[in-house]
């Protein structure tokens, strides 16, 4: 590259990728330190992002300019991890947080500053290529996320959108924290948990630890009822098999892939014309009512009990 007297700050910025460049890159072009700090002042054309890195467009950087100067600034051989690395994978149902979390090799001496997480590990990673930035596996990725995070909805939203969208598989997840043996991994394991039961929403979770804390025997989760002839009736959110009986939580915003409002209108007529007793209960009163939805199960339990079971088989259901 040309040295500093001959370089045109206009162009300065094409030279590095997306405009980023490290401390150490403009001092061998010939910058010297207070230049470097003259143009980060007010009006100098350049930002600096973190600690010895600048962005030479100015302004307010975009994500992705921000994501390359934390790589930049953590160094060789580092990885994105959690929640940025989660959405490079493709995962969606994730908190509004924009730490950029990094991995770097046990003993590197950068620590976390600004929007930058740093995590140092002597425990191997593997990763891939993103979009031209180096991501820890997802495995990895979640595990790290979910240890950072301390609402169980949240974690339970973006691990079971990885598992559903097929990104991953929660028996992978489950090896992957094993295997690891980090801590602050108690809710990412009772997440991994209910979704090996089948649990796909945060409000099938809530439904779940109801009914352990309860004298009802334990239903199935994700269930397929199909008629006597084979037809598919409907996918519903637990199944007692010994009395036939179904309980759907009635819910778009808490289901993580949700059927249409008409759908499952169509759906609960099937089951009905079918002879299955459904119990319908809205995500909110599992939270406020927890002793009456308890009660309206078990009421539909005894009479369903007491009726012939309906002429149907259910299998597991669990998403394609």
């Amino acid at each position: 590259m040309a040295k500093k007297r001959s370089i045109d700050y206009a162009v300065l910025s094409d030279w590095f990728e997306e405009g980023v460049a490290t401390r150490r890159d403009l001092l061998g072009l010939g910058f010297s330190g207070n230049t470097l700090a003259h143009k980060c002042r007010p009006g100098g054309g350049w930002t600096r992002l973190f600690l010895g890195v600048y962005l030479l467009t100015g302004g307010s950087p975009s994500r992705s300019q921000l994501v390359r100067g934390a790589l930049l600034r953590a160094g060789p051989l580092t990885f994105l991890t959690g929640l940025q690395a989660v959405r490079l994978h493709g995962v969606r149902r994730t908190p509004d947080d924009q730490r950029i979390h990094v991995l770097v090799p046990h003993g590197r001496r950068v620590t976390s500053q600004g929007s930058m997480l740093v995590e140092r590990t002597n425990r191997p990673w593997t990763g891939t290529m993103i979009n031209g930035f180096p991501v820890a596996t997802l495995n990895r990725a979640l595990i790290d996320a979910a240890r950072r995070e301390s609402r169980l909805d949240v974690i339970r939203a973006f691990i079971a959108d990885a598992v559903q969208k097929q990104l991953c598989s929660a028996e992978d997840v489950a090896a992957e924290l094993r295997d690891l043996r980090l801590s602050g991994t108690a809710l990412p394991r009772r997440v991994l948990e209910e979704i090996s039961d089948g649990v796909r929403s945060a409000a099938e979770a809530w439904s779940r630890s109801l009914i352990r804390h309860s004298a009802l025997p334990a239903p199935t989760w994700n269930v397929s009822i199909r008629s006597a002839t084979g037809g598919q009736l409907a996918i519903v959110d637990a199944w007692w098999e010994e009395v036939g009986l179904a309980w759907q939580i009635d819910s778009m915003e808490f289901h993580l892939s949700p059927n249409d409002y008409a759908r499952t209108m169509a759906q609960h007529s099937a089951l009905l014309a079918n002879g299955v007793m459904t119990v319908h209960t809205v995500p909110s009163r599992l939270k406020t009512e927890p002793a009456k939805v308890l009660a309206e199960l078990r009421g539909a339990y005894n009479v369903a009990a007491q009726r012939p079971r309906p002429n149907v088989s259910a299998t597991l259901w669990r998403p394609v």
